[in-house]
């Protein structure tokens, strides 16, 4: 049996950083482009069977500390992902926020 052969410097291929940020990078990119599809596809299209009754879950999700009270939490759990699908604004005002929520469903929802 033979010892395995150590490459010494001049034999090593040399590491090349760009092909690998490279090569992670359009990982991510692929990664992010379809979560995009996903929500845009799949996730939002949930949300236009009641729009309505959807932004007001939100609203009360923005302005109460218990919006669902003692009662059943996963509708609420269902709005609380669209407002992070839809983020609102650093200083967007509720009402704002709310219109311009209700404009993007009403566009998906077509």
């Amino acid at each position: 049996m033979t010892a395995p052969q150590v490459l010494d410097n001049a034999q090593q291929p040399p590491f090349r950083p760009l092909r690998l940020v490279a090569v992670v990078l359009l990982i991510l990119l692929g990664i992010s482009g379809a979560a995009q599809w996903y929500s845009r596809n799949v996730t939002l299209p949930r949300y236009c069977e009641d729009p309505a009754t959807v932004l007001e879950r939100v609203h009360r999700l923005l302005t109460e500390a218990q919006p669902a009270g003692e009662g059943d939490r996963k509708p609420y759990i269902i709005a609380a992902r669209l407002t992070f699908l839809i983020p609102r604004g650093h200083d967007e005002p509720l009402t704002a926020y709310l219109n311009r929520l209700q404009r993007h469903m009403e566009q998906q929802c077509r």
